[in-house]
């Protein structure tokens, strides 16, 4: 008969040398079996952990047939008593290793067939064949100790945060459909055919008007959405923290922002971060670095060769800088000794980011060698040399393209060598980067809003924009990033009519677009809104530098793929015709395309 669930007395990696003696009741996974002729042992494990039971001699024949007969991930139940192993036997590297389990009743709850993969830390199988089937991937310890920390690490930004007096507060996830940079998933209305609701990216608008509701101190643990092509640190779905505070400057919101983030290294990492953290203009990282989210563990620096690059003759550079493009390079200290082949895997990186080409030289005792060295002969090729603070040994690389792709270029170039001289160490370095531009200018000329059309200009150009001013103007923004990745933005938000009207005029959208696009939002800025401003901390990304992981999938529970595929569920999936005729949609398979009956 079997035995009613229930009852346990301990979990299998709790128990220590001080229970010996005590009879336990145990449930769990079989792990591990092992037959030492008629010995059976059996590795027991539940999320605290693994305790091993056996069945030797002292045991009854019916519990050893019981051990004999498991299979790897049966599901049981386990009487016992626990007893201390002998001392040439204990497992110094598992904390209940002092101790085992003499069997006296297995009971099995469910038996597991034939196992995809198997169930161990060190698992080497496809990403594609583990999320299928999650729910044994997530058996695994590296698993586990991952949602754990997940776990820990919300409780901890909670706990931060009420103590600072905010307010956890949920926002809709069907609301309007509101332009923020990426694709909305829709979801269509059964009750009102042909309208929309859209899933938010984030949940800006509404933390906004908690503001104007005298909400003051909000933050909540957001579920946001976006429709958008994947990434290793992209999901189509992710969370972050998201905050906004009323009556605030830059200072009170980067602040408290900095004190959530020292409590998650105290706790979750065990180790002090030095407040405050450092910062730096957006200016400043583009100009030493090519990036508004600089590694600073790589000590490798930009250097602008302009002025230097229309003396040597060399006519890519002068046709790059004729039609106001960059002409800049990177230093590798010693790089002089990489082989051919690592330098073409250095510029292959920088055509993947979208650059032409990559120009380079050896520079040795004798002079420069490689193919930018036939430009470098006389005084003007060591100016060019001198510009970038070359010496013996050095590997100079250059790039010349358009400013947005020069940039995205070098930034590359810049990551791929860090790495290919291991130059990249040392601790955790944050930093915020301040002072964004409020507007940026796409290829063809036109321009959107850096961060969001509601970030604040910055006090000292508000003159500039209300004149009509485009380019050069500061915004109130910042972010912040670790080791090279963005962890979050955020910025200091417009609540002066005037000066909303102006940045919509500067995006070219007109009162009416802007009424249409926005209304709920502008209609409550008639009733008296706070000056506010806020903050989002992409938890996903965080948890996965936490963590140590090398994609934000290794720390969420259930992930999409890079295609935006669920191998668990296989959705997207097809839906029923009856589902989709009481939405008022039909969809015409030879246009690829769903339209309103």
């Amino acid at each position: 008969m079997t035995e009613a669930v229930g009852g346990r007395s301990h979990g299998c990696g709790t128990l220590r040398a001080g229970d010996a003696g005590r009879e336990v009741r145990l449930y769990g996974w079989v792990g591990a079996r092992r037959d030492h002729g008629g010995v059976y042992f059996v590795d027991l494990r539940d999320r605290s952990g693994i305790i091993q039971v056996v069945a030797d001699e002292e045991a009854t024949e019916e519990a050893r047939a019981a051990l004999a007969g498991l299979r790897l991930e049966d599901c049981v139940a386990v009487r016992g008593r626990v007893r201390r192993r002998d001392e040439r036997n204990r497992n110094p590297e598992r904390p209940t290793g002092e101790v085992e389990v003499l069997v006296e009743r297995v009971e099995v709850l469910a038996r597991c067939d034939r196992l995809p993969f198997e169930i161990v830390d060190d698992l080497d199988a496809p990403e594609e064949l583990r999320l299928r089937y999650r729910y044994l991937d997530l058996r695994r310890r590296p698993m586990l100790a991952r949602l754990e920390l997940r776990s820990r690490a919300n409780h901890a930004v909670r706990c931060q945060l009420v103590e600072e007096g905010f307010l956890e507060v949920e926002t809709p996830l069907l609301t309007r459909s509101t332009p923020e940079g990426a694709r909305d998933y829709l979801v269509p209305s059964r009750v009102r055919p042909g309208s929309w609701y859209a899933l938010p990216q984030s949940p800006q608008l509404f933390k906004q008007l908690c503001m104007v509701g005298g909400i003051e101190r909000y933050f909540q643990l957001a579920r946001c959405l976006r429709d958008e092509d994947l990434r290793a640190d992209r999901q189509p779905e992710f969370t972050q923290l998201d905050l906004e505070l009323s009556f605030v400057d830059e200072e009170e919101i980067l602040a408290v922002v900095e004190r959530v983030m020292a409590r998650l290294f105290a706790e979750i990492l065990g180790r002090e971060l030095p407040l405050p953290l450092p910062r730096m203009s957006h200016a400043e990282a583009i100009r030493r670095f090519a990036s508004d989210k600089p590694d600073l563990r790589n000590p490798l620096e930009i250097c602008d060769l302009g002025r230097q690059a229309g003396t040597i003759g060399f006519r890519i550079f002068d046709d790059a800088l004729a039609g106001g493009g960059l002409v800049r390079g990177v230093r590798l200290p010693g790089g002089a000794r990489l082989p051919r082949k690592r330098i073409d895997a250095l510029e292959q990186a920088c055509k993947d980011a979208g650059a032409a080409g990559m120009a380079w030289c050896k520079v040795g005792e004798d002079g420069p060698s490689g193919p930018l060295a036939r430009f470098l002969g006389g005084d003007a090729g060591a100016a060019f040399l001198a510009a970038a603070d070359c010496r013996p040994g050095d590997l100079l690389a250059v790039i010349a393209d358009r400013p947005r792709r020069a940039l995205v270029a070098l930034d590359a170039l810049r990551r791929a060598a860090g790495r290919e001289l291991d130059l990249v160490a040392g601790p955790d370095r944050l930093l915020w980067v301040t002072d964004f531009p409020l507007f940026e200018q796409d290829d063809d000329g036109g321009w959107f809003p850096a961060h969001h059309p509601f970030t604040a200009p910055h006090p000292d150009d508000l003159e500039d924009l209300l004149a009509g001013r485009r380019e050069g103007i500061r915004s109130r923004a910042y972010d912040l990033v670790m080791n090279g990745v963005e962890l979050g933005s955020g910025s200091i938000r417009i609540h002066r009519r005037d000066v909303q009207e102006a940045v919509f005029a500067a995006l070219g959208i007109g009162p009416e677009e802007a009424r249409r696009r926005f209304r709920f939002l502008l209609d409550a800025f008639r009733f008296g809104p706070p000056p506010h401003g806020g903050f989002a901390l992409g938890l996903d990304r965080l948890y996965a530098l936490l963590a140590g992981a090398d994609s934000i999938r290794e720390v969420i529970a259930f992930p999409k793929t890079t295609a935006g595929g669920c191998p668990l569920t296989e959705a997207p999936a097809p839906i029923d015709p009856e589902q989709l005729a009481e939405l008022g949609i039909r969809f015409t398979a030879e246009r690829g395309e769903a339209e309103k009956e």
